[in-house]
């Protein structure tokens, strides 16, 4: 069987920055088994698989199925405009995990409305965790929690750019993913973060799309804003834009391009 594959460097207009997402598009659902097998061989974050007869979109990274991606929903709103599967202004429905999602296609940017995180506010983390991210307790502002992952705000951007954590301990312990985030004193950007998890095989993500759902609402409430902008540190780098709507939804909005098309045999 022959299969169109596609890799997008999401949340970014340069390539090789943002994050690199895989795509595949086709007619009828994949199994599970060659879903897993083809995100082990694109060896990316995410692969995103949308099967056109009925619009269910689903992500997996080389490890697991997740419920969510933003930059793996973007990937593929962008290759759907790419391949005139759809227009310019159109507003895209996915049928996922995480309910019904849409992207909507504008001539500058894509826009992702998908559902905001529920925050919990969390009063103590692991002192080997702390060890194995390379953070000290006087670094650390507050914590929360979302979706099994951890929060942590510092008090300054130069602690979340500088850190350095060992993976091989952190996987000894507990834990689904860990945000490290800050105010940023750029006067362009409001907050920004990185993301760690290499209990799913992601030892840094490089923009977490998914993540800024929850980041969207902890920054708003810090700095009385509804509409965002914000950073992701990463080595590769990524912008985001957020826009806290009604109804517990966050808009994200970003940029993407195809830097690799192919054909997959399997």
């Amino acid at each position: 069987m022959e299969l169109s594959i596609y890799q997008v460097d999401a949340f970014t207009s340069k390539a090789f920055t943002g994050n690199p997402a895989g795509v595949c598009i086709t007619n009828e659902s994949l199994s599970d088994d060659l879903m897993l097998s083809i995100a082990r061989e694109m060896a990316v974050s995410e692969t995103a698989f949308l099967s056109l007869e009925d619009m269910t979109l689903r992500w997996f990274t080389p490890e697991v199925e997740v419920a969510l991606c933003g930059h793996g929903t973007l990937s593929v709103a962008h290759i759907l405009v790419e391949t005139g599967q759809a227009k310019v202004d159109e507003v895209i429905t996915f049928n996922t995990l995480s309910g019904v999602l849409t992207a909507k296609v504008t001539p500058t940017d894509i826009q992702l409305i998908l559902p905001t995180a529920q925050l919990t506010a969390a009063q103590a983390i692991d002192d080997q965790l702390l060890k194995a991210l390379g953070l000290r307790d006087d670094q650390i502002v507050s914590l929360a929690s979302f979706d099994s992952k951890q929060l942590i705000e510092v008090a300054d951007e130069q602690v979340v750019i500088n850190l350095s954590p060992d993976f091989n301990a952190m996987k000894k312990l507990e834990g689904r993913g860990v945000v490290v985030t800050s105010i940023s004193s750029k006067p362009n950007l409001d907050f920004m973060s990185r993301y760690f998890a290499p209990w799913v095989g992601i030892n840094e993500d490089p923009v977490t799309g998914s993540n800024h759902c929850a980041l969207s609402l902890f920054w708003s409430e810090k700095l009385d804003k509804t509409e965002l902008k914000a950073y992701q540190a990463s080595a590769r780098g990524g912008y985001i834009g957020m826009k806290l709507m009604p109804d517990n939804q966050t808009t994200l909005i970003g940029k993407a391009l195809t830097t690799i098309k192919g054909v997959m045999l399997v």
